[in-house]
């Protein structure tokens, strides 16, 4: 038993040396395991920033032309994200500054603005804006609502105070609201997404490697008569812990690299300690290892990892939760993102790093990872053994 247990331990060894030697001298298996993750971070995290827009271009269209709209033109000009750039005379000179990019927002004040708020009935105000970046809509449509909620208060105060109604009780809203934004203060984009998509990056690009050094081994084996070169005789069992040993190993100063550091470049919310996201994000890299040795089974080629990953990449991102709340999914799409390891990597490390929670107080996810290296251990067994058996039944005919 001894002697077994012995040789089981070298045949692991021979296979981690012979993965690393292999994934470290294959040009395109390193641009995925380590290009990737290096600068996938740095370009997304550039992408959405800065995080909030300001100053965004705004055309004005007054019809009204009374004190009340240009209160309204004042308190929108005072704005944060708005800056009003001047009166167009009519919405056609409005859309010719705004097809001309000299502004990326029209409102358009109708000339019964002022009397329908004079007889305390409903007044309309138009807003149009360009949606070719999200990050404008999103900063114009937050002042806005505040404009709206501020001028609501003015009509209120000046309807009550010819009732001689005391001063505090007609200025502001009933209810004073303050919002304190834990793990995301700058309501940015990038501190919003980038903490879950670097987690994605991490599973992806390992996948994506450890596919194309599937569909790389299919093709000696096809030149070979059905046999690998460099293949090392090992059990199934030695073969799969060797591997996911040896791209854990690569990983493991990546993982460091992109939790740590990306974060820290951007100044994204990173109040979590590495004592505790470092250790929790070890279960997800065993998963992933091992998820992206079972799906080595449908390579067939080394350029089929690209559309494999590529695809799913979109899929897993909906999945996770960052886009449309899990608890909003039907039980379908749910079940198939319990399956995903990165999808509780995600939850588990935004609460970590951006609202300094435990291990401890994310021992769902953590479980749940260490279940699925679990489930994809026994797969990636199967799938060894299943490739293994088909290169025996190629050699013999």
């Amino acid at each position: 038993m001894m002697k077994r247990i012995k040789n089981w331990i070298f045949e692991v060894a021979r296979v981690m040396r012979r993965e690393l030697t292999l994934s470290l001298t294959d040009i395109g298996v390193l641009l995925f395991f380590v290009v990737l993750p290096l600068f996938y971070p740095l370009v997304y995290t550039l992408i959405y920033n800065p995080e909030v827009a300001h100053d965004i271009p705004v055309a004005i269209v007054d019809d009204s032309r009374t004190a009340d709209s240009r209160q309204l033109v004042r308190m929108t000009d005072a704005t944060e994200s708005m800056n009003v750039i001047g009166y167009a005379s009519d919405m056609a000179e409005a859309r010719r500054w705004f097809d001309s990019k000299d502004c990326y927002a029209i409102m358009y004040i109708p000339a019964d603005y002022s009397r329908n708020l004079g007889r305390h009935e409903q007044s309309h105000v138009e807003f149009y804006s360009d949606m070719s970046l999200l990050l404008r809509y999103r900063a114009m449509l937050m002042d806005l609502t505040s404009i709206q909620l501020a001028a609501g208060a003015d009509v209120r105060t000046q309807t009550l105070a010819p009732l001689g109604m005391a001063a505090s009780s007609m200025s502001g809203s009933p209810v004073n609201n303050v919002a304190f934004m834990l793990g995301d203060t700058e309501q940015g984009f990038a501190s919003f997404i980038i903490p879950g998509i670097i987690i994605l990056i991490l599973q992806q690009s390992m996948i994506l490697g450890i596919t194309m050094l599937g569909g790389t081994s299919r093709d000696r084996r096809l030149r070979n008569g059905g046999t690998d070169p460099l293949a090392v005789p090992a059990t199934a069992s030695a073969s799969v812990i060797g591997r996911m040993l040896a791209y854990v190993f690569i990983y493991l100063p990546l993982t460091i690299y992109v939790l740590h550091f990306v974060p820290v470049f951007f100044s994204l919310p990173h109040v979590g300690s590495p004592l505790q996201y470092f250790p929790f994000v070890l279960p997800m890299l065993v998963a992933s290892a091992f998820l992206g040795i079972t799906l080595q089974i449908m390579v067939k080629e080394r350029e089929m990892s690209f559309p494999v990953v590529v695809f799913t990449s979109i899929v897993f991102l909906f999945l996770s939760g960052l886009t449309w709340p899990r608890y909003a999914m039907s039980w379908l799409w749910k079940g198939v993102g319990d399956l995903i390891p990165a999808v509780w990597g995600m939850e588990g490390f935004i609460r970590i790093n951006s609202n300094n929670a435990t291990i401890f107080d994310n021992s769902d996810c953590y479980l749940m990872m260490w279940a699925l290296a679990a489930f994809y251990f026994l797969t990636a067994i199967w799938t060894t053994r299943h490739l293994n058996r088909a290169t025996r039944l190629r050699r013999h005919s």
